[in-house]
């Protein structure tokens, strides 16, 4: 075990994403992710917001007069802009990224968090031994078992007959909702379907691949469906609609 502790690693974890702290400290922050679960879990969330910030976020770049005009006056003092420009250029950097962060978490419809976020649970789900909380193909099982966890009711269908056997269930956490999470078998390969409530009116279906997985999402009857496979596009789609259908 590391020396670092959960409450200095997670301080740490933006200057780490950054590369920004000294080596020393980088390698405690590293050891101490390869033990934590729960840091590591932080530090996967911090790291796709950021990327979804960079994809998403606007970045306008000043005019070349704009930059002259300020500098300009100032110019014959090299040594003074230059250490000027070096202290404050991090600061100015650090305060466009937080601006065009809040704007990003703030706009309204944004779906993509939501979708990286649902990404990296389908990982997690793989990765150990918690794809379902309650392990059945029975519906009538597995429906029944969300009563009382969460605060609306999730449609639970089971369709082997169409190659798609129901595996079981199981709680997550997404968008900071409790989420339901089925998880669904075709061939060798697992699907997750993740169900959270909505306010918002029904979407289309929209599909898209985020780091290698194939997603289908929509929303109906006020709950958001989103479904992440590693499955061939075609056959999460067929799949989406026979889960629509059920809706």
């Amino acid at each position: 075990m590391t020396d670092l502790n959960c409450t200095a690693c997670q301080v740490l974890i933006h200057g780490y994403l950054d590369k920004e702290l000294d080596p020393t400290t980088t390698a405690k922050v590293a050891g101490h992710l390869a033990e934590c679960a729960e840091c590591r879990q932080l530090h996967d969330q911090v790291r796709l917001l950021v990327a979804s910030v960079k994809r998403h976020a606007p970045y306008y770049s000043a005019p070349a007069s704009l930059t002259a005009s300020v500098f300009a006056p100032v110019a014959p003092r090299t040594s003074t802009v230059g250490r000027w420009r070096n202290w404050f250029a991090p600061a100015f950097s650090t305060a466009a990224l937080a601006l065009a962060l809040v704007l990003y978490v703030a706009t309204p419809g944004s779906q993509q968090p939501l979708m990286d976020e649902a990404v990296s649970s389908h990982v997690r789900s793989l990765m150990g031994e918690h794809l379902n909380d309650v392990v059945s193909s029975d519906r009538h099982t597995v429906k029944p078992w969300f009563t009382g966890k969460l605060d609306f009711s999730p449609p639970v269908f089971d369709y082997s007959a169409q190659g798609f056997p129901l595996l079981g269930g199981r709680l997550d956490y997404l968008q900071h909702q409790a989420t339901a999470a089925l998880s669904y078998g075709r061939a060798k390969h697992i699907i997750n379907v993740f169900i959270l409530p909505t306010t918002e009116s029904d979407k289309p279906p929209i599909s898209q691949s985020i780091r290698g997985f194939n997603v289908v999402s929509w929303q109906a009857n006020h709950m958001r469906f989103v479904m992440v496979s590693d499955v061939e596009k075609s056959e999460l789609e067929a799949f989406s609609q026979l889960l629509r259908k059920g809706v």
